[in-house]
């Protein structure tokens, strides 16, 4: 029987950091085969992905991983807890053996004490949690300084106020909730850290400073190129000059007006993480904004930060009502969507298959479900970013790719 590898990544896009860990994980997990659930078109800081699935997928492919397969919308573009549930348990139905992923901490052993304690002390770290939100600060900063303050927390216990512990965390917490038996574990990142938008030495950039490099000014790719694999510097070659161009907010930016404006204040509350009223703030400021940056930038609060709103707006933009979202997020994922595989990767999938439970869908054509049917809603309005006349060719795709094979 091979051993499989989970990794849960966006690749957004594929560079060097990203192959550091991949390398790192197969290595110290030994593994034979390497499953990764990745993030459709919208991220989980409710960011359009810089290029599409399909172009990611293959990246990933062609680096190394043996399967892609689809965090559907519904955990996606979700806060950390919700999006590790979803990955986590796509990941435990595909019968994978361990978990491995980057963190600023580098080690296992202050995620298992920390998840253990905060489990133990549920209530009081709620309580807290309350408290700090209560002054006009945004949920995950509450959530961060209830951790700093709560008493008699354990002496190695991990940062909760570094982005990749704070997913480590809740990756996890998840296989507590899932009761799986999957092994997990994690690899310290190198170089620049989430956020950052330089680079070391060692040619590991983030991606938010790649993609930073790309959009400011006259970036060009040759100014990435030693940042990321020749297989993605190709890819990323591949389709500027197919499409032209990266996609980013400001290409959604009039649709986002559009919506904003049509759409009356009580049909922005039925809006999933519509909440507080914030539709009035919304559209008080879109006909004040010439794009999505200043948008962003005048409605942003304490309470309200930019990753949220980002969200907020892209479910704007798909619709993504609160009842469907809601019943949705009361499940797990009920199917798997495969969008490529290697050799290996295939091999190993004929092995698993009957022990999977939920439906594998390698064409969309021929499954539909809840979660499948805000898939394609998120990929119709995706789509949109490109020039038009591609729109039609890139529908009908999406309904008949095959998975990728490498």
């Amino acid at each position: 029987m091979m051993k499989s590898l989970g990794l849960i990544v966006e690749y957004n896009p594929f560079h060097n950091g990203h192959l550091y860990h991949l390398q790192q994980a197969k290595k110290q997990s030994q593994a034979d085969v390497v499953i990764a659930v990745m993030s459709g078109n919208f991220l989980q800081r409710g960011e359009p992905a810089l290029v599409s699935k399909w172009t990611r997928a293959k990246m990933a492919l062609e680096a190394g991983v043996d399967l892609v397969v689809e965090l559907p919308y519904a955990f996606a573009t979700q806060r950390a807890d919700r999006f590790a549930f979803g990955a986590v348990s796509i990941l435990d139905e595909m019968k994978c053996d361990e978990i491995i992923f980057g963190s600023e901490s580098g080690k296992i052993e202050p995620f298992l004490k920390t998840v253990d304690f905060l489990r133990e002390n549920e209530k009081e770290y709620n309580e807290w949690i309350q408290r700090h939100v209560k002054t006009g600060i945004s949920y995950p900063a509450a959530a961060s300084k209830a951790f700093a303050t709560i008493p008699n927390r354990p002496d190695e216990a991990v940062d909760l106020a570094k982005p990749n512990n704070i997913l480590g965390y809740h990756y996890v917490n998840s296989i507590r909730e899932n009761d799986s038996k999957m092994h997990i574990d994690t690899v310290q990142r190198t170089g620049a850290g989430y956020h950052e938008v330089g680079h070391g030495t060692d040619k590991i950039a983030s991606a938010t400073g790649i993609r930073k490099t790309l959009f400011e000014g006259n970036g060009k790719l040759s100014e990435i190129e030693e940042l990321v694999p020749p297989t993605t510097y190709k890819g990323l070659i591949k389709h500027q000059h197919e499409f032209g161009q990266f996609l980013n907010w400001e290409g959604y930016f009039e649709f986002l007006k559009h919506r904003l404006i049509t759409f009356s204040a009580d049909e922005l509350s039925e809006v999933y993480e519509c909440v507080e009223g914030i539709q009035h703030r919304l559209k008080d400021q879109i006909l004040r904004s010439e794009s999505f940056q200043s948008f962003l930038e005048s409605v942003k609060t304490k309470r309200y930060t930019w990753t949220r709103l980002q969200r907020l707006c892209t479910h704007i933009l798909t619709n993504a009502n609160k009842e469907v979202m809601n019943k949705a997020l009361r499940e797990q994922p009920t199917s798997i969507r495969l969008l490529g595989m290697s050799e290996n990767g295939q091999k190993h999938l004929n092995t698993i298959k009957k022990k999977v439970e939920l439906p594998i869908v390698s064409t969309l054509s021929k499954y539909s479900d809840d979660f499948m049917e805000m898939d394609i809603k998120a990929t119709n309005t995706y789509i949109l970013g490109f020039p038009s006349r591609f729109h039609t060719t890139l529908w009908k795709q999406e309904y008949a790719n095959p998975p990728i094979r490498i």
